[in-house]
């Protein structure tokens, strides 16, 4: 029998509020981006850093382990599916085209770099989630070479002599503000990008670095860094002997939940080659991020044995991730240095004698610029023509002169520095990727001396907005890139207003000028200039709440602009456009696990208003609640789990002509079972019905329902399209990037569509008009949709 619905009401009054207020347990500080202090503690895992794991604890938060490749395989077939028939049975659909918005002139994270060794200027690069491109004017400019329908998660590219390329997918670095997509295993080109094709490790979930043998090329080895989320696979150091036709083992772990993340191979005696070795898993509620299984590893036969490097360097089960380099000039000459299992730095070390022994060399500024997240980084670079002369990569980009002695900061980048490589045809020119995109030195890599580039459309955005008034303006918050305003589309720059990594950015809907940005764990603010300055604070000090979510939901009231929602556990209210606050629900959570080294769980992730009536509110947790009230919150109404998924609400949206008609959103996956990722309530709450009936099997991060009887949904493998009460599924277009849709934002007046994908940047499509345009859609069964809606579906006029 099925179960009884069961109501929860809770009668708040001021009092009440502020006893919440006053007896609060746990108050959660903010996270101002890079650099924040430890949260270390004697645990043997070590604790979260909390901004990296947003993405991965919703997609987890059903207690699943797996986000490995195959599961985003499974839901990328599923899509292709949909695609497929889409364009067979509504070919008006498919043939709509997104156009890039923008922007070009932010960039984004990268992780690795190849030079074309045959074309001047030439050079391709490795977006972390927007896949491979390539710039021809020596990194000023990026074309994508990568087919967008494809896993866009990347870790590692280079090429050979001759120009043939090695992609190999999946990003090893563990989190860093977001999830790092895993992904198929390596591909090859031989004709610079223009086709690409599988050439194994599919089951290697992320491949951190290729070495190309420069004796023999048909020789590449690929250091395959294993699945984040589960242990096994394919891990370890793999040998090409056929140019990637073929792949085997030829350095196995130490355990199976150690991966490799480097390989360099000695350009004076290819024979020798040396491997970095990191063990590390994340779990829904922890991470291990070293172990016994870390370790540095040489062969002297060309990778067909290996023998572990332990003559001057640690051998305790406390090493996290290692970084391994050697000097072109000097092959003897090595660098490395370890992280502990908590993720501080912990030491550096140089040999100079192959590996045969190892000197510690003075911390100095190369710890300090580990932070405490060393696991995010595990690189070092040497100058081709000078042995003493390298590079560490680390919040900061370090540069030294003396051989590691000391370190200085080579300024004028943006943080958290991933690769550099340097052009071996034009002396003192090297490329630096890091999270905010691609830079030149012509220096050799001097402070201040760095060149950005001036196209690179692969930004990881968490949200859009546009501006009711003039859809062509357009905010967003970013990965590591801030809170950003844009005008004219990919042609017109892009600018930084404010935040750190910028979260949830809003639009005043009658004044342009009025934004509110917030950055992580819901420090926001609001500004009545164009340039997001001066700014008033809004978050911990201004409104009621115990913890906040990374992504803390901050909403207009649709009816009235100067009524806003702000949500940590407790909604907050405001009737002065965001001056003042006044809280309106009790704790709306379980409020745990909370272990202040964790995630921090028991947080409001979504809050709607319905358009008809501002005293309906919709509201869902990262603990899979959903409650409802029609008076403003003197009253709550908990929707019985029972009904739910029980899984992370990531968006709700209730219908613009019906507050009794909402929608709401799910994160994780079905993992087998009939789990929803979309759901409807026709009744104002009291009861909910599945409608994601033939959508991938995907997280759902986003959910639009238009006035004419339309549904939009964005997921993690795309958008698509069916009636307000569901039904059959459409792909919205067939050109969108493959990169999660994060939000999306409807234009109602132009029936503009603007989506904030997390890699590629913001795309927009025009809705197409459908027969159910001409009334408002009677009440139906959820799910069987209205015939003929799809068919019918024309080109926005």
């Amino acid at each position: 029998m099925k179960a009884t619905f069961a109501r929860h009401r809770w009668r708040v009054t001021a009092m009440a509020v502020l006893a919440l207020a006053a007896t609060a347990a746990l108050v959660i500080s903010l996270v101002p981006g890079r650099g924040q202090e430890s949260l270390a503690t004697s645990t043997p895992t070590g604790p979260m850093e909390l901004p990296d794991e947003w993405m991965t604890s919703q997609r987890l938060s059903d207690g699943d382990t797996d986000l490995s490749a195959a599961t985003y395989a499974s839901a990328r077939a599923e899509a292709r599916g949909i695609a497929l028939r889409t364009r067979n049975v509504y070919r008006h659909l498919a043939q709509l085209e997104w156009d890039f918005f923008g922007p070009s002139n932010i960039g984004g994270r990268i992780v690795d770099i190849a030079i074309d060794p045959e074309v001047d200027d030439q050079l391709f690069i490795a977006a972390a989630s927007g896949g491979i491109w390539k710039s021809s004017d020596a990194g000023m400019t990026y074309e994508s070479v990568w087919p967008d329908d494809w896993v866009q998660g990347m870790g590692a590219v280079a090429i050979t002599s001759d120009g043939v390329l090695f992609a190999g997918t999946g990003e090893p670095q563990p989190g860093g503000g977001s999830i790092t997509f895993g992904g198929d295993g390596v591909y090859r080109s031989h004709d610079r990008g223009e086709t690409w094709e599988n050439v194994g490790l599919q089951d290697s979930h992320a491949i951190a670095r290729f070495a190309i043998d420069p004796s023999d090329e048909d020789r590449v080895f690929a250091a395959a860094a294993g699945n984040l989320f589960t242990p096994g696979g394919e891990r370890g150091v793999y040998l090409t002997e056929d140019g990637g036709d073929t792949w085997r083992q030829v350095l196995e772990p130490l355990n199976d939940t150690t991966g490799a993340t480097e390989v360099v191979i000695d350009p004076d005696n290819p024979s020798r080659v040396y491997a970095a070795m990191w063990d590390h898993l994340r779990e829904p509620h922890q991470r291990t991020y070293g172990g016994p299984g870390s370790s540095l590893w040489r062969s002297d036969d060309g990778g067909e044995t290996w023998e572990r490097m332990t003559n001057g360097l640690p051998t305790d089960d406390d090493q996290g991730r290692w970084g391994l380099t050697l000097a072109p000039s000097n092959p003897d000459r090595l660098y490395a240095y370890v992280g502990t299992a908590l993720g501080p730095f912990r030491a550096f070390y140089r040999s100079d004698d192959g590996g045969d022994t190892w000197t510690q060399t003075p911390l100095t500024a190369a710890g300090a610029s580990q932070s405490t997240f060393s696991w995010w980084f595990g690189k070092i670079w040497v100058d081709p023509a000078d042995e003493d002369h390298l590079f560490l990569a680390g919040v900061q980009l370090r540069r030294s002169t003396d051989g590691a002695m000391t370190f200085t900061t080579s300024a004028g980048i943006h943080v958290d520095q991933h690769k550099m490589a340097w052009d071996p045809d034009v002396p003192n020119r090297v490329y630096l990727g890091n999270d905010g995109g691609m830079y030149r030195s012509d220096t050799n890599g001097v402070t201040q001396s760095w060149t950005k580039a001036t196209y690179e459309p692969y930004t990881q955005f968490y949200s859009v907005d546009a501006a009711e008034t003039d859809p062509v303006l357009k905010v967003g918050g970013t990965q590591d890139n801030g809170c950003l305003r844009g005008y004219n589309g990919a042609g017109g720059p892009w600018n930084s207003i404010g935040c750190g990594d910028g979260l949830q950015v809003i639009i005043h809907p009658e004044n342009p000028d009025i934004v509110f940005g917030c950055s992580q764990y819901g420090s926001c603010y609001r500004s009545e200039t164009a340039g997001g300055t001066p700014r008033q604070p809004i978050g911990p000090g201004q409104t009621t709440s115990q913890r906040r979510n990374w992504f803390t939901p901050l909403v207009f009231d649709p009816s009235d602009p100067d009524v806003m929602y702000y949500a940590g556990n407790i909604v907050n209210r405001s009737t002065d456009n965001g001056r003042t606050w006044t809280a309106i629900s009790p704790d709306l959570t379980d409020g745990g696990p909370n272990d202040p080294a964790g995630y921090p769980w028991g947080t409001i992730t979504a809050v709607a208003v319905a358009p008809t009536d501002s005293d309906t509110l919709y509201v869902g947790t990262d603990d899979g609640k959903v409650w409802w009230t029609n008076d403003v919150g003197e009253n709550w109404t908990e929707v019985d789990s029972d009904q739910l998924p029980g899984t992370w609400v990531t968006r709700i949206a209730v219908h613009p002509d019906d507050e009794n008609v909402a929608y709401a959103t799910f994160s994780g996956f079905r993992a087998g079972s009939d789990r929803p990722h979309l759901m409807v309530t026709q009744d104002g709450g009291a009861t909910w019905t599945d409608l994601g009936h033939g959508l991938p099997d995907a997280p759902v991060n986003s959910v639009v329902p238009t006035s004419d009887g339309l549904l939009i949904v964005g997921t993690d493998v795309g958008v698509y399209l069916s009636a307000w009460n569901g039904g059959e599924w459409a792909a919205l277009g067939d050109d969108l990037p493959v990169a999660a849709t994060m939000y999306m934002r409807y234009h109602e007046p132009t029936r503009q569509l603007s989506v904030a994908t997390f890699g590629r940047g913001i795309y927009e499509v025009d809705v197409p008009r459908c027969r159910a345009a001409s009334t408002r859609l009677p009440l139906r069964d959820p799910g069987v949709g209205v015939p003929g809606v799809l068919a019918s579906c024309r080109a926005a006029q």
